[in-house]
């Protein structure tokens, strides 16, 4: 597989918006501010409103980077919204953003693609706080029965890194079209599980970039129903899937070899 240079210099971010247009808007305000400070290597931004809402309004010099808006009939799934986003995508990177993500450090996505351009890497991604500057734990260990019941039941904090969640990935346009994207067969919840676990299995690496983004982290299957019956139901065929089972494996004997607690 052949790695993009990282000053070649373009990304295309995708941003899925369920009636997220109060932080959208400043999201997208965040990256104008980027390329008028001559630091970004945003070149286009791909908006998909899952839910009827007003598009985004423009500086009065108009956007910086291209602004595609997608305006779906119906709701998609997370993972099927990205797909149609970057399907087509000519740029060297691809990004996938949480439209409630706020880049209050500046822009993060030249830092992001350089150490996404690094051969053997699956993606990059940033340090994840909260509001209060909290580190939100965006790092996971495979999610075994026994990892989650240690993480949930027990309180322990993840000692490896197997996973990490969607809220910002940036990967090599490669590393994308090979993988396919997401597996849409998640409707939501667990889809980066699934990406995360292909890349290791392809024998990529997930690797952290000396950047940070504010991202609260809040999930909806703590406070409603429906979405806790999404999330079991997506860990239920992450279980039940040909990866999990790969990964199991590959993971295990990475423990055996180095002795960490993980994928148990």
């Amino acid at each position: 597989m052949t790695f993009p240079d990282p000053f070649s210099g373009a990304v295309v971010v995708s941003v899925v918006s369920h009636g997220h247009g109060p932080t959208v808007q400043p999201l997208l305000y965040a990256l104008v501010a980027g390329v008028q400070a001559g630091t970004s290597v945003v070149q286009r931004v791909v908006l998909t409103l899952n839910l009827p809402e007003s598009a985004p309004v423009p500086p009065p010099e108009g956007w910086p980077f291209v602004l595609q808006i997608i305006h779906n009939a119906r709701p998609a799934g997370f993972g099927a919204n990205h797909n149609r986003a970057l399907a087509r995508a000519v740029e060297p990177f691809v990004c996938v953003l949480n439209p409630d993500v706020v880049l209050a450090d500046g822009d993060p996505f030249a830092a992001l693609v350089q150490a996404a351009a690094a051969p053997g890497i699956g993606c990059a991604y940033p340090v994840q706080v909260d509001a209060q500057g909290q580190l939100q734990d965006s790092e996971r260990a495979l999610p075994t029965p026994k990892a989650l019941w240690r993480r949930r039941a027990l309180g322990q904090r993840e000692v490896r890194v197997d996973w990490v969640n969607a809220a910002c990935l940036v990967l090599p346009q490669p590393v994308w079209q090979a993988l396919g994207g997401f597996d849409e067969s998640y409707f939501m919840y667990c889809e980066d599980v699934d990406l995360c676990l292909r890349m290791r299995l392809a024998g990529l690496t997930l690797v952290r970039a000396p950047v940070q983004i504010e991202h609260g982290g809040q999930r909806a299957s703590h406070r409603c129903w429906a979405h806790l019956r999404w999330h079991l139901y997506s860990l239920l065929r992450l279980w039940r899937s040909p990866v999990y089972r790969q990964a199991r494996q590959l993971l295990r004997a990475e423990v055996q070899h180095t002795g960490t607690i993980g994928a148990s």
